[in-house]
């Protein structure tokens, strides 16, 4: 090996020495910034859930308070404060609360996206088992919802080979890591730090076709139709899109 290569082969080794340890500077602190924004957000969140209740039970009764009050709030925030405050996040604020009372007992390791996910347990100790699964495994909010759904404490109770389940649990939900740019980019922190995110959502680009085949069907004129889209289905606080049989349906006249 000539001197001209090892010298080469020295500026090749201290320039990745570089790479790795500015590598590891940013990613400590995106993890300072990421640790930030989630224990501000939930803080803030439990905060505003205990200030709903509290109002809430000063007025005559909690029928009277309910949805038209939230609206209001809803309405009256968002002018304020921008996205973030629709009546369902309020309500999930308002439950957060009523299911985690004690300040102290919220732990701040976890996101906004984790406790509302939790918040779907109704067992309690169900939720307290989840939570404390999702800190000890470092589940990532996709993973914790995968694991209730598949109910997974249900299962590991009932299960005899309680090994097996761990190590299927554990299979499934290692492709579920969360990375630092999935959560800068999660809804819940833009809206919380009042951000716009520029990239293009699923639904967007299907409003935007759709758009342009209704433009395009109109010109058509007589003999032509168009149907609908998506129909939107509110259930237990939550939105569900059903695709019609013929949505968006084009038919021609004879």
């Amino acid at each position: 090996m000539t001197e001209s290569t090892n010298l080469r082969v020295n500026l090749d080794a201290q320039l990745n020495n570089l790479v790795a340890d500015i590598a590891q500077i940013i990613e400590q602190s995106r993890g300072h910034v990421r640790q930030a924004v989630n224990s501000a957000m939930v803080q803030s969140y439990w905060q505003i859930g205990r200030l709903i209740v509290e109002h809430e039970q000063q007025g005559e009764s909690r029928a009277a308070y309910g949805k038209q009050q939230l609206q209001q709030l809803s309405q009256q925030l968002t002018e304020r404060l921008g996205k973030g405050f629709d009546v369902t996040n309020l309500r999930n604020m308002r439950n957060f609360y009523l299911a985690f009372p004690i300040r102290d007992a919220v732990r701040l390791e976890l996101s906004w996206t984790h406790y509302r996910t939790l918040l779907k347990v109704e067992n309690p100790l169900a939720r307290e088992w989840y939570l404390n699964e999702t800190l000890q495994q470092s589940w990532s909010a996709r993973a914790l919802e995968r694991q209730i759904h598949k109910l997974y404490y249900e299962r590991l109770l009932a299960s005899k080979d309680k090994a097996l389940v761990k190590q299927e649990a554990h299979d499934k939900t290692q492709p579920l890591v969360e990375t630092a740019k999935d959560y800068l980019r999660d809804p819940y922190i833009l809206d919380f730090l009042n951000l716009q995110d520029k990239s293009y959502q699923e639904t967007d680009l299907e409003q935007a076709i759709i758009s342009n085949l209704q433009h395009f069907l109109l010109e058509l004129g007589k003999g032509f139709a168009f149907v609908e889209r998506q129909q939107r289905i509110r259930f237990d606080d939550q939105d569900f899109y059903r695709i019609p049989r013929k949505t968006p349906s084009f038919t021609a006249g004879v």
